[in-house]
């Protein structure tokens, strides 16, 4: 997250088989703006242990442009952030009227998010809170700023390819995982009535103490949630 007038800082926690979390504003925190980006991970890593990784992406800057690299490969930098597919997550900034030209492997897709103002992509005109989609079998796409300064983000990756069951915090490969991360989830964080798996005290781990207590999982849809993908 970035405070206002401050360098942005890219925490990454891996949720994996379970973990808890808490967002707290500072004393001092005014005005918050950033962007909260979630990627779900391929089977074969998913049931591996949670973890948490920092990084300050160094500035990059070219002609009316800044960027900042906090996932992957881009513009001659790489992060060092472990991903468990390969990803590409960029900040970048452009001067009204700017130009930028960003080569890109052929077998990832990207999105281009204009955060704060409207940008062009390939020609294609992005306005603010907007997606542009870039899909695989391209080299490079060119992103141009508008009369405003812009804030964006490139997001991409390989395509996952597989089908996923997200419902609020939990992500599974059917509804009977979410069922049972949900039961899990209750029982574990001390909600009355709540039933789980009694052999597995710790998925998401402890709560801190002396914090707002931890939110109940909402209630479960009546009929089967599909899967997207």
């Amino acid at each position: 997250m970035r405070p206002t007038n401050s360098a942005p800082a890219t925490p990454n926690f891996s949720g994996q088989n379970g973990i808890t979390h808490s967002e707290f504003s500072t004393a001092e925190t005014t005005i918050l703006h950033g962007a909260q980006l979630w990627y779900a991970f391929p089977d074969r890593a998913r049931d591996t242990p949670p973890g948490f990784q920092s990084h300050r992406p160094e500035v990059l800057e070219g002609e009316g442009w800044t960027a900042r690299v906090f996932l992957g490969s881009l513009l001659g930098s790489t992060s060092p952030v472990r991903t468990h597919l390969p990803l590409t997550g960029a900040e970048l900034r452009l001067e009204p009227g700017a130009e930028m030209v960003i080569s890109v492997p052929t077998d990832h897709e990207h999105g281009i998010l204009a955060v704060s103002g409207s940008v062009s992509v390939d020609g294609v005109d992005v306005p603010s809170a907007h997606l542009a989609v870039v899909g695989t079998g391209r080299a490079e796409f060119t992103v141009v700023a508008g009369d405003e300064p812009v804030i964006a983000l490139v997001i991409g990756g390989e395509p996952l390819g597989e089908r996923i069951v997200m419902w609020w915090n939990f992500i599974g490969r059917s509804h009977e995982e979410i069922v049972e991360m949900r039961a899990d989830y209750m029982r574990e964080m001390g909600f009355e009535d709540a039933e789980g798996n009694p052999v597995d005290d710790l998925r998401f781990g402890p709560f801190p103490a002396d914090t707002p207590a931890p939110l109940p999982a909402p209630e479960l849809p009546t009929v089967r949630i599909l899967p997207r993908g």
